[in-house]
């Protein structure tokens, strides 16, 4: 039998606290706390946003076995209801237009085979529906003699070349149709039909090992297994959809995500599941819902282009599974339950300030974190609620709030000291800022309603700027005075809009995922984490990472929690308080974390 040593490769030693750097598996005692931990790395499955395509489009088709890394799309209607038959390539980091597109434009179509020998079929051309099947060699289409026995669109179909496919389903002029063909590179034979008739279907696997899924059906819910003979209904998808992706290469291993659901408003879904050959199981959302796409890949690396939400997108996102993702874990609890309080600093050097307490409508309380433990230091001057602030555990500057309207408080490590007022009062504003000499606020509401407004603070007086683009209240903020970042946030409705801000003005960039109020915000304008918040009256886990381009859904918090505090960076950061709450989260965004082991 192996030892301990043998497997790590350290044996189990004493620290007086953590090692500086302990590696994944590695086992250590903690003298100072008297436990024993251990480093694990957290693994799991996520969206990442990767190059549009050249044409935007929607009801496109794809080598549907086709990777990640090489990848055909083709036809689709584009913007303006315009029908394409563009074919383009992806090759890991971006798609390249080819010179060659099909010869029947059409959209609705059905996709098989791999980006060197990829098959087209069906579809419909504007007018009508099409049997016409295509042939892709790697650089240009040829028109088959042999074309499909039914005319028909929104089928379903898959195959590992372009000498072997399955269509099935879709939407016919005789109605909505069960009917399945097998092509064997020459021609389309009919073989025994799908148990329930469908449209707007999505699939994975080879011609003789298929899952079907999903559909305009009554419940959209269908899954049909195919083991080259014949069709066998199995487990439902947990969301009923029409119009989505897929991917997988067998009627064991399979991915769902997108669509179009009935029982969502809007109706576009995120949703993503995971097919084990018995059970479909919920995983992570993508980044941007929608529907009418088209997928291609495996179950572990996947690819999902195009579609709408409601506009045509040339968004592509990849899927991976079983890579390090980020963890949320618990952290000290705050001496004392409370909402509604401002946040910054660092992990281990963070500062918590006013709020509300149960026993208190609004508190001057401030604490101080050290990465372990929170400890009461002096209090604010003004007990305020709802209030703005941002800089560091030694240098900090409190904004605004309830009902101190214009307050602003510097500071230094020890003491609150009153500055100059700011010149628009109000209440759950955005703020950034390194220190108390430099911090930006902007947004927030007062009695007479939401605001733009944008001020400035250079350590003496607060001056205004130039307006958000967007005036909303209950706002996150991150970066500094001269390089922010405001997102989410009210007018009402709740929004997802973000916006980057260069020194002079507010520029709007990429939407957050999930729009969300009341949320918290860590990192810089070019590296940001936005995490919990409130969804249409709902308490959010949400996390969401920024890269300077777009936002990329994270690993849950594990309480979901709105109007509290946040501090840190986008890879270690800390949130604290919210409704009803007391407790701290600690965010490690290099999926490293440290874990006790549970001794008697």
């Amino acid at each position: 039998m192996s030892t301990y040593k043998e497997l790590v490769g350290t044996a189990v030693r004493n620290y007086s606290g953590n090692p500086d750097n302990p590696i994944a598996g590695q086992v250590w005692y903690d003298s100072f706390n008297s436990e024993f931990k251990y480093q694990e790395n957290v693994v799991g499955n996520a969206w990442a946003t990767g190059n549009s395509l050249n044409t935007a489009r929607q009801q496109l088709a794809s080598s549907t076995s086709g990777t990640q890394t090489a990848s055909l799309a083709f036809g689709g209607e584009a913007p303006g209801a315009t029908i394409t038959g563009a074919t383009e390539s992806y090759n890991g980091t971006s798609w390249s237009s080819s010179p060659n597109s099909l010869n029947t434009t059409r959209y609705s179509l059905g996709g098989a085979g791999i980006q060197t020998a990829a098959l087209a079929m069906g579809g419909y051309t504007g007018t009508a529906n099409s049997t016409a099947t295509e042939i892709w060699n790697g650089s240009a289409w040829t028109t088959s003699p042999g074309t499909l026995n039914t005319a028909k669109n929104g089928f379903g179909s898959c195959g590992a070349t372009n000498t072997a496919a399955l269509a099935f389903g879709g939407d016919t002029p005789g109605g909505t149709s069960a009917a399945n063909e097998s092509w064997n590179g020459t021609s389309w034979t009919e073989l025994n039909d799908l148990n329930t008739g469908r449209y707007n279907l999505s699939a994975a696997g080879t011609n003789t090992s298929v899952l079907a899924f999903g559909g305009a059906t009554p419940t959209r819910r269908n899954t049909e297994s195919w083991n080259g003979t014949s069709w066998t209904a199995v487990a439902d998808l947990n969301t009923g959809r029409a119009s989505l992706g897929g991917a997988g290469t067998s009627n064991t291993s399979a991915l769902a995500f997108g669509g179009l659901a009935p029982t969502l408003s809007p109706p576009y879904a995120p949703n993503t599941e995971s097919w084990n050959g018995t059970i479909w199981t919920e995983t992570n959302d993508l980044n941007v819902r929608r529907g009418y796409g088209i997928g291609s890949g495996t179950q572990s690396s996947a690819l999902y282009t195009g579609g709408s939400n409601p506009s045509i997108t040339g968004a592509t996102e990849e899927w991976n599974a079983g890579i390090a993702l980020g963890a949320w874990y618990t952290g000290g609890n705050l001496n004392s339950i409370r909402k509604e309080l401002a946040g910054c600093g660092t992990q281990t050097a963070s500062l918590a300030f006013g709020g509300e307490t149960p026993t208190e409508a609004s508190t001057a309380r401030t604490e101080s974190y050290n990465g372990t433990n929170w400890v009461e230091v002096n209090d604010l001057n003004s007990p305020r609620t709802f209030i703005g602030g941002a800089g560091t555990q030694t240098s900090a500057i409190a904004v605004g709030g309830s009902p101190a309207l214009t307050n602003s408080e510097s500071w230094n490590g020890y003491v609150w000291t009153a500055t100059p007022a700011i010149n628009s009062g109000r209440r759950a504003m955005g703020v950034a800022g390194s220190d108390n000499t430099s911090a930006l606020a902007f947004g927030g509401t007062t009695p007479g309603g939401v605001l733009a407004l944008t001020e400035s603070w250079n350590g003496s007086a607060w001056t205004e700027v130039n307006d958000l683009n967007t005036a909303r209240t209950s706002l996150a903020g991150a970066g500094i005075a001269t390089a922010a970042l405001a997102f989410g946030g009210t007018v009402p409705p709740v929004i997802a809009n973000v916006e980057s801000w260069n020194g002079t003005s507010w520029t709007e960039v990429n939407d957050l995922n999930k729009a969300r109020e009341s949320l918290a915000a860590a990192g810089t304008q070019t590296a940001a984490l936005g995490f919990g918040g409130e969804e249409l009256a709902t308490r959010a886990g949400a996390t969401e990472s920024w890269n300077g381009t777009n936002w990329t859904n994270e690993n849950r918090m594990s309480t979901s929690v709105h109007q509290f505090g946040g501090s840190g960076t986008a890879t270690a950061a800390l949130g604290f308080g919210g409704g009803g709450s007391d407790s701290t989260e600690e965010w490690n965004g290099s999926g490293y974390i440290t874990r006790t082991i549970t001794t008697t």
